[in-house]
């Protein structure tokens, strides 16, 4: 008998390997592909904006995936952000499709 405590070890499989062949009785431990599927489409530009109401002050802040990371703070200034925000993806490589446009 023995009196120290020991680490937990998984107990050997059919196969000799340590490894479980399930988490759970009844769940599989293999990764299921995602019931929506993937359509390839990724988020690359993203803007948000917070007018919390009266007394506070309103901002904004755009980020994109080429490296864009602004911050506006103010109504003027989140206005003016958020009209660059979408000037900006009409013309980033990263956003804006590029076939059929002149070289």
């Amino acid at each position: 008998m023995t009196t120290h405590p020991r680490a937990a070890e998984p107990t050997p499989t059919v196969d000799g390997s340590g490894a479980p062949k399930v988490v759970a009785e009844g769940v599989p431990s293999a990764v299921r592909p995602d019931p929506h599927g993937d359509d390839g489409r990724r988020p690359v530009a993203w803007l948000h904006i917070t007018a919390p109401g009266r007394g506070t002050t309103p901002t904004a802040r755009s980020w994109c995936a080429c490296g864009r990371d602004l911050f506006a703070a103010g109504q003027a200034r989140a206005l003016a952000l958020i009209a660059d925000h979408d000037r900006h993806r009409k013309t980033c490589p990263h956003v804006a499709p590029q076939e059929g446009k002149a070289a």
